[in-house]
């Protein structure tokens, strides 16, 4: 990474809000504040200005200043240098983190993603000129109020997301920011401009170069976002047949059958606007019914069928989570509920019971979810039969749980060094005399009483 230093003493006039008034952390109003004493400039910058106009809490405070690196490292004593090639200096006070970035410019971009080169300039204007949206564009500090030189304000108002500048330049300098549009709608519910959204279709191919990591954080933001129904506006623009082409065949899969009433892709976004903004939730609702495209067949009356999707859609979601760099939890417990969002079962106790064993006591109560999710998304066909019917498994599993009802071996009253003391030898008979022990208990509950249990031992080994 090569860096120059472009040092220019003329300030460009800005547009200054003095009426906006935003409350800043004590912190970060004492960083601007020793950095303007020491004659620099300094601003609140990004997300957290956008955030605070929006009346939402930031997730973190970025703090810009026409002073260079070392001369923020000289007027703070504790300092990190978490990015210096970037001009990000990270000042720590309070034992929190405050990134400090100075003025600059960027240099060409040659992998759609970092600049080559970076160049330090004395200019706020010009440091704003290279960020992503309008919205994202605007600077605060307590002397000068809001400096918005883009129309970052009119956007939030219109509320729609608007590149600074050229939006074909700004996707092709980083072809992160095609996904960070769609996110940042999903978000905030907003709309993206009409010359912001053309350049999106003209560069979304250049999506093949964004890491793997890049794409999973940007996606589950979208999908745990307020607004998930803008999977769609991703299908629409062409982002999804580059970085999850599954999606644009459930989109393009119709379903054939009274239980439904959308697509398979139109479908599961009602199911994602119907499930809680939980990451493993979503992602579960996301690839739920991947494998219907691949499953899908038509009967001699016109009705389509899906037999096994869900099989099919557990190794789309098991590929796809690993192809994007998921932690293994996280593909496990989505993979599993992928597996059993169509699972039923009577709404009676011991059919409930023998579920929680098998799909797990843990993630039972996410099943349930993901059903009533599933169910929501689908045609009014049978919808309050099915509906009362969950809701009676749901009361069932509650009872369970509540009354400490034995649903997998640990849970027995006996364990398999019980049964060794009994004179049962070690081995595979011990797993297979437990199993036993668990399909008892799973039918009748109160038989999990140790001496019962030894009883059932004795009529299986005799």
């Amino acid at each position: 990474m090569l860096y120059l230093y472009i040092v220019r003493k003329s300030i460009v006039p800005v547009e200054k809000g003095r009426a906006m008034k935003i409350l800043l952390p004590k912190n970060v109003e004492y960083i601007i504040d020793t950095l303007q004493r020491q004659g620099h400039e300094a601003y609140a910058v990004g997300g957290c200005i956008r955030d605070s106009i929006l009346e939402r809490t930031p997730e973190d405070w970025d703090i810009t200043t026409s002073a260079m690196p070392e001369e923020v490292k000289r007027i703070f004593k504790r300092t990190f240098d978490t990015g210096i090639e970037h001009g990000t200096i990270t000042i720590l006070l309070d034992k929190v983190g405050y990134e400090v970035t100075t003025y600059r410019i960027d240099g060409k971009y040659e992998d759609h993603r970092h600049p080559k080169e970076v160049a330090f300039t004395r200019k706020l204007r010009e440091d704003l000129l290279r960020r992503d949206f309008t919205i994202n564009a605007m600077a605060y500090n307590m002397e000068d109020g809001l400096v918005d030189l883009f129309g970052g304000m009119q956007d939030l108002k219109e509320k729609k997301i608007t590149c600074v500048g050229s939006a074909l330049k700004r996707f092709e300098e980083d072809a992160l920011r095609i996904l960070r549009a769609v996110r940042f709608a999903s978000q905030l519910g907003f709309a993206i401009e009409e010359e912001t959204k053309q350049a999106i279709q003209k560069m979304a191919d250049s999506l093949e170069y964004i890491s793997a990591e890049r794409i999973q954080v940007e996606l589950v933001k979208m999908l745990v976002s307020p607004y998930p129904e803008h999977m769609e506006t991703a299908y629409q623009l062409g982002i999804t047949k580059v970085i999850l082409p599954e999606f644009d065949k459930m989109m393009q899969t119709e379903q054939e059958n009274p239980h439904h009433q959308y697509n398979v892709g139109v479908h599961t976004i009602h199911a994602l606007q119907s499930v809680k903004p939980d990451k493993i939730l979503r992602l579960a609702m996301l690839f739920h019914d991947m494998g219907k495209p691949e499953t899908k067949t038509i009967d001699e009356k016109g009705v389509a069928h899906f037999k096994k999707h869900e099989i099919v859609s557990e190794r789309f979601a098991k590929d796809i989570l690993r192809k994007l760099k998921f932690d293994n939890d996280t593909i496990k417990t989505v993979s599993k509920l992928v597996l059993y969002h169509s699972y039923r079962m009577p709404a009676q106790e011991n059919a409930v019971r023998r579920a929680m064993h098998r799909m797990g006591a843990d993630l039972f109560p996410m099943y349930l979810m993901v059903r009533k999710a599933d169910e929501l998304a689908k045609s009014t066909y049978l919808q309050e039969e099915k509906s009362k019917e969950i809701e009676e498994i749901e009361k069932l599993y509650l009872q369970i749980k509540e009354s400490g009802q034995c649903v997998a071996i640990k849970d027995l009253a006996i364990s398999g060094n019980d049964l060794l003391a009994l004179g049962i030898p070690q081995g595979a008979q011990i797993g297979k005399i437990l199993q036993e022990l668990l399909e008892e208990v799973l039918e009748y509950p109160e038989h999990n009483e140790k001496e019962i249990l030894i009883q059932k031992i004795n009529l299986l080994c005799n």
